[in-house]
């Protein structure tokens, strides 16, 4: 029996995917259990219709993480420290990054920051950020003395 799988399963295939599956495992675990339609005509149309619609979205998500590369290779963050004879006392963590961009209006989750080693001595650093599947802005941090 044909199924369009409605969510991952383990050794079967991925959502989306359309599998040929004994009659038994389909009827009484896949469709039971809301992992599985079986693979009909109008079935197949709506798969079709919502890659569609899931490859519009992946696409305008795509397009904001340009824009918002752009904006984020236009600045510069600075952040005043102490430091002794250029060792800064204590360091720059990535949730200080994510915070001073959010004061900016700038969203970016701290985890999507790749270069995640504290940052202790006076300079600029280019950090990357990881704004999509792969799309990396990158973004100017400066650390001057207090």
């Amino acid at each position: 029996m044909k199924v369009i799988l409605l969510s991952d399963v383990n050794k079967v295939g991925k959502k989306g995917d359309i599998k040929e599956v004994s009659d038994g495992y389909a009827r009484n675990f896949l469709i039971a259990r809301g992992l599985a339609v079986m693979a009909s005509s109008g079935s197949k149309k709506v798969l079709d219709r919502q890659k569609k619609e899931e490859a519009e979205l992946d696409e305008k998500r795509r397009e904001e993480a340009i824009e918002l590369k752009k904006l984020l290779e236009e600045k510069k963050l600075s952040f005043k420290v102490k430091a002794r004879d250029g060792k800064v006392s204590g360091s720059v963590s990535t949730k200080q990054i994510e915070d001073e961009l959010k004061k900016q209006g700038i969203t970016i989750d701290k985890r999507k920051i790749k270069d995640n080693e504290p940052l202790n001595e006076l300079g600029t650093y280019e950090i990357r950020i990881e704004l999509y599947k792969d799309v990396i802005g990158k973004i100017k941090v400066e650390l001057v003395e207090d």
